[in-house]
This record gives C-alpha cells, sequence and structure tokens, in this order.
C-alpha cells in the first residue's frame, strides 16, 4: 500500500497494536506499527504490509508479524483472531468500519482458547480432535461403486446445507465461556467439544449414508466433554461468521440424545 491510494485518495494511517508472542510457553508483548491504510483495505493486506514493513510506530526494526491465513474470502477458516477485542475472521474485516479515521487504532491478538504457535497464529489441533471424536464423516465402504445412495429432497438439502458451511474457523469455541483452553492434550476429552463439533455430528446424523455412525456419535456426546457441559450462552451463534443456527443444531442433537438414552435403557445396553 502507498501513501496514495487509486484514483489520487490519500491513505490514512491507522495504528495497529499486536500482540505477538515469539513461540509456546514464551512470553506475550505488544508492538505498535503505524499502516497507510488504502480504502476497501482489509486487515490481512494491512499485515501483509507490516510484514514486508517490519519497523514499530517508535522506529524499532522487528521481525515480521505471523498470521495464518489462505483463501481470503471467508471459506477456509484459518485467518481467525481476536480484532478490538472481538473474535472474527481477518479477511472479511474491511479497515473502513473499524477504524474509519485518520489515527484510528486496531488491536489484534491471537484467539485465547488455543495455544500460540506465534504471534497471531494459533493451534486449533483440539477443535479437528473433537470432529474425530464424533465421526464427523460419511463413512464409505471401500473404493469400488456402492450404487446410488439414498435420496435427498431438496427440502432437506437445503436445511443441511448451511451446517455444511462450517469452515472450522473455531469463532464459536473462542467465544463459548464453557470451552476452555487445555494443552494438555490428556484432558481433550473431557473438556466440552463445543458447538462446531455438535453441528456436525448433526449434519451428518442427518445425512443418509452418515446415520449408520449416528449411534456411536451420540454415545461421545453422552459422555464426557459431550453436549452436557454447553451452558446455552449462546454465545456461539452470535459470533458465527457462517451465521450457522448453532442454537437449533445443539437442540437437535440435545433431542436425539435424549431418544438414545431411552432407546439404550429399555433395551438394556
Amino acid at each position: 500500500m502507498s501513501n496514495t491510494a487509486k484514483g489520487g485518495v490519500k491513505a490514512r494511517n491507522v495504528i495497529f497494536r499486536i500482540k505477538r508472542c515469539e513461540g509456546p510457553g514464551k512470553p506475550s508483548r505488544w508492538e505498535a506499527f503505524k499502516v497507510p491504510v488504502e480504502p476497501n483495505a482489509n486487515v490481512i493486506s494491512c499485515l501483509n504490509w507490516i510484514a514486508a514493513n517490519p519497523v514499530t510506530i517508535d522506529g524499532k526494526q522487528t521481525t515480521p508479524v505471523v498470521w495464518d491465513s489462505n483463501c481470503l474470502e471467508e471459506v477456509c477458516g484459518a485467518c481467525t483472531m481476536l480484532i478490538n477485542g472481538r473474535v472474527r475472521q481477518s479477511c472479511s474485516c474491511l479497515i473502513d468500519a473499524y477504524a474509519p479515521n485518520e489515527g484510528d487504532t486496531i488491536t489484534l491478538e491471537p484467539m485465547s482458547k488455543f495455544p500460540v504457535v506465534r504471534d497471531l497464529w494459533v493451534d486449533r489441533q483440539r477443535l479437528f480432535w473433537g470432529l474425530k471424536k464424533v465421526k464427523a464423516w460419511v463413512p464409505i465402504d471401500g473404493t469400488y461403486s456402492l450404487g446410488e445412495g439414498p435420496r435427498e429432497t431438496p427440502e432437506h438439502q437445503h436445511d443441511r446445507y448451511i451446517m455444511s458451511t462450517c469452515m472450522s474457523c473455531a469463532c464459536c469455541l473462542e467465544a463459548c465461556p464453557q470451552y476452555h483452553k487445555e494443552d494438555d492434550q490428556n484432558k481433550w476429552d473431557r473438556s466440552y467439544v463445543g458447538a462446531a463439533v455438535v453441528n456436525q455430528a448433526r449434519l451428518f446424523n442427518e445425512h443418509g449414508t452418515g446415520q449408520v455412525l449416528k449411534p456411536e456419535r451420540l454415545d461421545a456426546l453422552m459422555g464426557p466433554g459431550g453436549l452436557d457441559a454447553c451452558g446455552k450462552s449462546e454465545n456461539c451463534v452470535k459470533v458465527c461468521p457462517k451465521h450457522i443456527p448453532l442454537v437449533e443444531s445443539i437442540a437437535a442433537v440435545n433431542r436425539a440424545l435424549t431418544i438414545h438414552g431411552f432407546k439404550r435403557v429399555f433395551s438394556g445396553q
């Protein structure tokens, strides 16, 4: 970004306060950068400018800021961070909305519920471990053709589609008061899996082929770290960038768990 934007509009200066950390277990520090921002710039473009010009606001040469991103169009879920204290995707965060005036400040921090790899980049491995726990996939036996799968109505497909847009960005987990940071992997099995995992369990439970693993998914969500740990704060649905009805998914899985529990009792399992 140059000091003059396209069309001859002068870029304004915005201050970026960034929480930095050299690696896991190392102390954090704050650094500030003055960035010339052009109209329609997003957080990622500003971080790119800082990476190319790693000099703090007081003239100190520093290392380039590290962050995670990929698609830059709110699809991959990798660029989640705290922006002015609120979790969201940074690729879709426009500076014109967050810092419209000369000299405005934007604060960037890594998510607090996951271990920091470096600076704004965190390790979301626990989220993907949760997806494995509930077997969030459609089982396919072998590589040969199994014939036509179950028919799905357009109405059902429409209902399931919004659930399938989850990009594992972890916004819902960061906002959840019941989802606590847990660095010890041995304790993951007893910690709440979170709304993203519950939603994916519902998605595949309602899939014609995926239903074959429904009892195992429900068993997992009835155990430690399952749906009993949800506090119904509804923070998750407020921050979801895809507007997935996470509270509806939690309620649907809760109903399925009740029915599943009765079946287990009366079948003697």
